[in-house]
């Protein structure tokens, strides 16, 4: 393991001057963990904010990292860096009012028309669903999509500390996914329409961001934009039940 003397010093002798050389060390993470969620948030939050609520992240990742788990720190420590990041950009509360209620909107038509049709809704029929025109709608996609990509990122980050631990070891109710609620997840996933599960499976697997995703699919940021948050509202009326 990297530094595997440090990690000794800190763990057996609670040497102090350790952790601060694996904080300054494991900084990079960070710094790669903040940049991509900046790509997001920009337009509402300030790097160095991230960086700041990240930093915290990696503290926590520090503390709690056990040396004889089978698992790379690096790994752990990015799924608690985003998660400290994502839990402080839900209590600055950022969304306007207009926009969750937006949300809430979308997510119900979605679940209302998809457990009735027992198949995808189509853009059309959501529209007509929400008493819009297709423009209408396509501009509210737009509008909400920062708001979702928090709600999916919670949700893999969740799933994803769960499967990194021990079922004995006890966590904050907060990052806890069920192993039931996490398949639920992949198994929508995996029953999207094809373009939205490509969005889905580049963007948070694959950590590309917009832009690259868009040269691949040849498709505009904006499209993907859209793209994502569809699929984001379904896959929310899948766990919502």
């Amino acid at each position: 393991m990297e530094h595997l003397n440090l990690w000794q010093k800190l763990k057996l002798n609670k040497d102090f001057s350790a952790k601060a050389a694996l904080i300054e060390h494991y900084v990079e993470l960070v710094k790669i963990v903040a940049g991509r969620l900046y790509n997001t948030y920009g337009s509402n939050v300030e790097y160095d904010d991230l960086i700041s609520y990240g930093i915290f992240g990696l503290i926590d990742a520090i503390d709690k990292f056990e040396l004889e788990k089978s698992v790379k720190f690096e790994t752990y420590a990015q799924i608690r860096i985003r998660g400290a990041i994502i839990d402080q950009l839900r209590n600055l509360d950022w969304v306007p009012r207009s926009i969750r209620q937006k949300s809430k909107a979308v997510d119900s038509a979605y679940h209302k028309l998809e457990n009735s049709l027992g198949r995808s809704a189509t853009d059309e029929e959501v529209a007509k669903e929400m008493e819009m025109s297709l423009p209408e709608f396509q501009s509210v996609l737009q509008q909400i999509n920062n708001l979702h990509v928090v709600s999916l990122e919670e949700k893999l980050m969740e799933g994803s500390v769960n499967n990194l631990h021990s079922e004995e070891e006890t966590l904050p109710e907060s990052i806890i996914c069920t192993q039931e609620s996490y398949e639920t997840l992949q198994t929508s996933i995996e029953n999207l329409p094809d373009r939205e599960k490509q969005v889905i499976m580049l963007y948070y697997y694959e950590e590309l961001t917009y832009k690259e995703i868009g040269s691949v699919l040849n498709i505009s940021e904006s499209r993907v934009s859209q793209l994502h948050t569809k699929a984001i509202s379904r896959l929310k009326s899948k766990l919502s039940g």
